[in-house]
């Protein structure tokens, strides 16, 4: 039976940031991992870069079994349409789930008090206060860093694609530490430039 990995993703989202951990859950996952897409309404989201995408799940008809929760970054975390994932998250964090954001999806969290008893992180301290107001109260959990992995919740800035990725596969153990370092490594460092791994 394979574990299921919820992708959610609004209009405008960010494809690059889903794209390196999407890939790495069926490359490094040995066939245990399926990515499915979910979304407010069905009828299709595009991406900045305008890969149009129809959704597994809009947001109400989203299964009860599930690995990890991906919020996938994007231009309209901060709209109204937004409201209609947050309790998909709280569903999320009640059973003790993976949950992950970056970039602005990771300020949606601090919005719904997902990152007050975390270490976490996002794009901007300063603009995580303003924007989550009182529902946010983790200031003394933040950390510079471009991705950050606590207890079941990754959280990472809007440049950090490939650590989030990794923090992902890590939280999820979705394979060996030292492949999924290996796949990071080959990833950041490039071609020539990443250690091979012993033959």
């Amino acid at each position: 039976m394979k574990k299921t990995v919820l992708f959610v993703l609004l209009e405008q989202y960010a494809d690059w940031e889903a794209a390196y951990l999407s890939s790495a859950l069926y490359m490094l996952g040995q066939g245990n991992y399926q990515v499915r897409t979910v979304s407010p309404e069905k009828a299709g989201v595009r991406s900045i870069g305008g890969f149009r995408l129809l959704p597994d799940y809009d947001t109400s008809s989203v299964p009860a079994d599930y690995e990890a929760l991906i919020l996938i970054g994007g231009m309209t975390w901060r709209g109204e349409t937004a409201r209609q994932v947050e309790p998909l998250v709280r569903q999320c964090l009640e059973s003790g789930r993976i949950l992950g954001g970056i970039c602005d999806a990771s300020g949606f969290l601090g919005t719904v008090g997902a990152l007050n008893h975390v270490k976490h992180t996002s794009n901007d301290l300063d603009d995580l206060k303003r924007w989550a107001g009182d529902a946010y109260t983790g200031e003394k959990n933040y950390i510079m860093e471009q991705a950050v992995r606590d207890q079941t919740i990754v959280t990472a800035n809007g440049t950090a694609a490939l650590e989030f990725a990794r923090e992902v596969l890590l939280a999820l153990k979705a394979a060996p530490e030292e492949k999924i370092t290996e796949w990071y490594n080959f990833h950041k460092l490039g071609y020539y430039q990443a250690p091979m791994p012993q033959m």
